[in-house]
């Protein structure tokens, strides 16, 4: 069971190439009692794409949280403050 949801937003832009990017993750709760991973992604100021995954433990959604957000790290996007 999720204790407290968790959210994250970054982004990726780059105005010579026409990119702006979004990426955003999110810890919470399922209907029946696990944990879900909810990502969406797509071009900043449209809807994008989303993928839900689920999970038994906080802590399996968690690590897959971190691979992704240095994955995404990795290929520069960054955290907004």
């Amino acid at each position: 069971m999720t204790l407290q949801p968790f959210h994250l937003y970054i982004e990726h832009r780059e105005p010579d190439k026409n990119m702006a990017r979004f990426y955003a993750l999110s810890i919470e709760p399922n209907l029946f009692g696990g944990t879900s991973l909810v990502r969406s992604w797509g071009r900043i100021g449209s809807r994008g794409q989303q993928k839900i995954h689920v999970f038994d433990s906080e802590l399996k959604a968690f690590d897959l949280l971190l691979t992704l957000l240095r994955r995404k790290h990795s290929r520069g996007y960054l955290l907004l403050r």
